[in-house]
């Protein structure tokens, strides 16, 4: 008799629920680096670096981390000096850095990019699958300047696990390459 008076509550199974995931709304702010271009970065990327590679010409490389997503979007510049040569084989390295990734992905959507007054062309690439570059761009002027950049995640990546946190800085890559100024 004491079995059945005991426990008098009705349990009910879990809810499944959604995470949650509230970024702040992006603020931008013109870069500060000496630099053959300028651009606006997101305030939540707290760490913006460049250095000089080694190249035969000034190339820059330059990281911009946000700690917060555990994310880093690597850029690459290179001066393209009027040559035309030059500049078939940027764009073709960049291209094929996004194929390379055919063999993991669902699909690579490629949206092209022109501003004519400030003289920036490009594309921008999203990687649809489990890979670790799941956004890849680059713009030029077609004369004198060429900047790629790709994101990557600092962990092993399950696409729909870094969505939000990609979707996030897919809109930063796109204002880079929105606001790029040639200097």
């Amino acid at each position: 008799m004491i079995s059945f008076f005991s426990c008098g509550e009705d349990y009910v199974p879990k809810p499944k629920a959604f995470l949650r995931l509230d970024y702040p709304e992006a603020k931008y702010v013109q870069t500060k680096l000496e630099l053959p271009f300028a651009f606006e970065t997101n305030l939540l990327a707290t760490k913006v670096s460049s250095k000089q590679v080694k190249s035969t010409t000034r190339s820059y490389g330059l990281n911009i981390e946000y700690p917060s997503l555990n994310a880093t979007l690597f850029l690459t510049y290179k001066p393209i000096g009027g040559s035309d040569g030059k500049l078939i084989n940027y764009i073709k390295d960049a291209q094929n850095f996004t194929q390379k990734h055919m063999i993991k992905v669902d699909e690579i959507p490629v949206f092209p990019y022109e501003n004519k007054e400030r003289k920036v062309y490009g594309q921008f690439s999203e990687v649809i699958g489990d890979v670790a570059s799941p956004a890849q761009f680059y713009v030029t002027d077609s004369v004198n300047h060429f900047l790629t950049g790709s994101l990557y995640f600092n962990v092993k990546t399950k696409y729909d696990s870094i969505l939000p946190a990609a979707n996030y800085l897919e809109k930063d890559i796109r204002h880079i390459m929105e606001t790029i100024k040639w200097k």
